[in-house]
């Protein structure tokens, strides 16, 4: 492949349970032998391809022939044990039709989200890709019972992206790109080419999912978004629908691309930036904002509001008071019963409430992400 695609070394993919499998028939093998093909081109033109790929659950309710609408938590995870065994047969043949070995990586959150784990997890992902094999990821849904009521494979898919230092990570979904409104009903809605900036205007597009398959939506895809673009990885969400997904993008079919950052975050601070689960929250005036935009730490002083329960180096985020929107998140310097007891007052005071010498922030500028 030597078009749209060329110029991005280590590509990780993602590909949405709707595309791998059908409700009634199972597992789409003609669309899977077409994307394997598809991933076979691009290791042949020198890139490193990593795929996160849904579809464990999907493929096990169908397995066992599980009724359409939501699942008990135990039939998710049944679903899941069933479905994780034939979904990576199902990529190891078709990979190795094409000459490819394939290395299978279960992971939950807490593995992207601790750091021991997370480095773990990258040395590992990375020890397959040194010995020529495509790494398929998915969430260990047997196990990580919050990942199935609340999780999606965009994200998961983003902290990859990053953790794995990749020039592009490509959403396959069943929608070929980012709309103004839902194009499912709006028929005046039109896609967005291009995204430079992840602004509130681009997020409030973002709509719901589409399929009883999907866990995710527009909104977790946005989300993946602002995680990949921050650590320097270029997004693109293109459609699935379709045999040969990559080579129709390659070829200049329609998605739309996120830009990535010009100026990316360290790693220790992408790390920080792609925390999904957030221990809790700062809330922040105006002030406050227009020092973290300048560099500065956050001190306690600037804060109007704290929220949930945190230990100190938890990843917390800050809300801007005015309209309620997150923007920046870091390892907190105090626990959150400190945090409400210092919470708006001056440096000086603090001391005197807590009975010792304090930290100066309520989270250090060193361990924190602002966004734009």
């Amino acid at each position: 492949m030597n078009g749209r695609l060329a110029s991005y070394k280590r590509i990780v993919i993602k590909i949405g349970s709707a595309l791998l499998v059908d409700r009634a028939t199972g597992l789409k093998r003609a669309w899977l032998t077409s994307l394997a093909r598809d991933i076979a081109a691009l290791r042949a033109a020198g890139h490193e391809v990593l795929a996160v790929s849904s579809g464990a659950i999907a493929l096990g309710r169908t397995v066992l022939d599980l009724p359409q609408g939501s699942l008990k938590l135990e039939e998710s995870q049944a679903a899941a044990a069933i479905g994780q065994i034939a979904l990576s047969r199902a990529w190891s043949e078709a990979l190795d039709t094409e000459g490819i070995l394939t290395g299978q990586v279960l992971v939950t959150i807490d593995d992207t989200e601790a750091r021991r784990r997370y480095l773990n997890a990258r040395a590992t992902i990375g020890a397959l890709l040194r010995l020529g094999s495509v790494p398929v990821i998915n969430e260990n849904d047997t196990v990580a019972t919050g990942e199935i009521r609340y999780g999606d494979n965009d994200r998961l898919a983003a902290r990859v992206a990053t953790m794995m230092n990749a020039d592009l990570l490509v959403l396959l979904s069943d929608v070929d790109g980012l709309y103004t409104a839902s194009p499912h009903s709006d028929p005046s809605a039109r896609r967005i080419p291009t995204v430079e900036v992840i602004t509130p205007e681009i997020e409030a597009m973002a709509g719901a999912a589409a399929s009883e398959l999907s866990r995710g939506g527009m909104r977790t895809k946005i989300e993946a978004g602002k995680i990949a673009v921050q650590a320097g990885t270029a997004m693109m969400i293109a459609s699935g629908l379709f045999e040969h997904p990559l080579r129709t993008l390659d070829d200049g079919g329609a998605c739309t691309v996120f830009r990535p950052s010009s100026a990316p975050v360290s790693a220790w601070k992408s790390w920080i930036a792609g925390q999904l689960e957030p221990a809790g929250t700062l809330t922040v005036d105006a002030g406050a904002h227009a020092a973290l935009r300048t560099g500065k730490s956050l001190l306690p002083a600037g804060v109007r509001q704290v929220g949930g329960r945190f230990q100190r180096g938890d990843t917390i985020a800050v809300i801007l008071q005015d309209t309620g929107r997150e923007i920046a998140r870091g390892l907190a310097g105090y626990d959150s019963d400190e945090a409400r007891k210092i919470a708006g007052r001056k440096t000086g005071e603090i001391e005197a409430i807590l009975g010792y010498a304090p930290r100066a922030a309520m989270i250090h500028r060193d361990d924190m992400v602002v966004g734009p």
